[in-house]
């Protein structure tokens, strides 16, 4: 299993989609040994109707789709897995046998949907006082929007931060990539080792929540206290409050672009200097002349690389960056240095590692996704000491499972 600060917490994850899984995969590159509780359907049927968003890893099915889907891969690493039928009364008690044996759980169904089934916080805590239970339902189990869906693009303008995403035209954009999904699957990671920490010291566990709504809420930035301040708000589109000039810049061939950030007079000077701008306009002056400058930069990166402008700009001491697009990230020179997509699946996808570099932390160990049910057998030795014969009749009344039913 992986070492890591995590080395020997037992993680139960019920989650799915983005955030939850996200987060759980923190943990589970830090080291603990997070065990998936998948529903027979979890990943999808036996036989899908169509390609799945993500496509299939490999480029096909491969006779397995379900263990196929690029999305759910991704997001599964350095897991073991254990199929079981919630629904049926022997499946009930086993969670709650595991939960018995873990120090934490995470779901992110609908707000009560554990509870519904009598597997809620408090039949789990009565299991385990011990046990974490995270909960990551999208607006929490209180307050108006309690029981209304979410999803990330909803959630996401309902955080307030789409306020700020636009153009001049005045529509507002949504981001399209849910952000609060990874912004909440951060934030459950966070929660998870503060926990830990807290059990520690008052010797028991409890309920966290947290919510998809509230990570993007809590994310908002200036413009809250600029609105209560009475100050316009409006969408800025790649502009910047205060710094100017800001943005992005297109650069030679095709689709390629670079962003520019011009912090204070002094950078400004360095960036005149190269595109051929009066060095002497200051920020206010830079502001109301926006548009020619913006022109005067565009003229400079359009008979440029992307690469080479970034360099020369870099050079002259000014912000400068390429837009990056998924072949550039996986070719970057910084990405490759840092062990970014040093992982690959069996299929030979590369994947995203883990950003944090501390001591006792290696990929060299890390396990990729496991097929759906793999580790039935060795989950309930390792943590409920049942024999083989135990996981097989488990398996013939249909409470586990290791391919969706026919």
């Amino acid at each position: 299993m992986v070492n890591g600060p995590l080395t020997g917490v037992r993680v139960l994850d019920l989650t799915h989609v983005w955030a939850g899984p996200l987060g759980a995969r923190f943990l589970a590159d830090l080291g603990a040994e997070v065990v998936c509780i998948e529903a027979p359907f979890g990943r999808g049927p036996r036989v899908f109707p169509e390609e799945p968003m993500g496509g299939w890893m490999g480029g096909e099915p491969a006779g397995e789709p379900w263990n196929r889907n690029a999305l759910f891969v991704k997001l599964h690493r350095n897991r073991r897995s254990v199929c079981v039928d919630l629904k049926q009364p022997q499946g009930k008690a086993l969670l709650l046998r595991l939960a018995a044996e873990a120090d934490v759980l995470m779901e992110n169904f609908s707000a009560g949907t554990l509870d519904d089934l009598g597997l809620g916080y408090d039949a789990l805590r009565e299991a385990n006082p011990q046990l974490i239970y995270l909960a990551l339902p999208g607006f929490g189990d209180t307050g108006p929007y309690s029981r209304w869906l979410a999803f990330g693009p909803t959630v996401e303008a309902m955080s307030g931060l789409t306020q700020m995403m636009g153009y001049e035209d005045g529509e507002v954009r949504n981001s399209s990539t849910a952000l609060n999904d990874p912004m909440t699957g951060t934030h459950a990671a966070a929660a998870v080792a503060e926990a830990l920490r807290r059990r520690r010291r008052v010797g028991h566990g409890e309920r966290v929540e947290l919510t998809l709504h509230g990570s993007g809420v809590a994310f908002s930035g200036p413009w809250l206290v600029a609105h209560q301040l009475g100050e316009p708000l409006e969408p800025r589109g790649n502009g910047h409050p205060d710094m100017s000039p800001h943005g992005v810049y297109p650069c030679a061939g095709a689709d390629a672009w670079i962003g520019i950030a011009c912090e204070d007079d002094t950078v400004w000077q360095h960036l005149a200097a190269l595109v051929g701008a009066d060095a002497r306009l200051n920020r206010e002056h830079r502001a109301a002349a926006a548009a020619d400058i913006d022109r005067q930069i565009s003229t400079w990166t359009r008979q440029r690389d992307k690469h080479a402008a970034c360099l020369e700009l870099q050079a002259a001491g000014v912000a400068a960056g390429p837009v990056n697009a998924a072949a550039d990230m996986l070719a970057d020179v910084q990405a490759g240095a840092r062990g970014y997509f040093d992982f690959a699946e069996p299929t030979g996808e590369r994947m995203p590692g883990n950003p944090i570099t501390m001591t006792g932390l290696d990929s060299s160990a890390w396990r990729p996704c496991p097929k759906l049910g793999e580790d039935n057998a060795s989950v309930l030795l390792d943590w409920l000491g049942m024999s083989g014969e135990d996981v097989e009749q488990l398996a013939g009344r249909g409470v586990l499972h290791d391919a969706p039913p026919a």
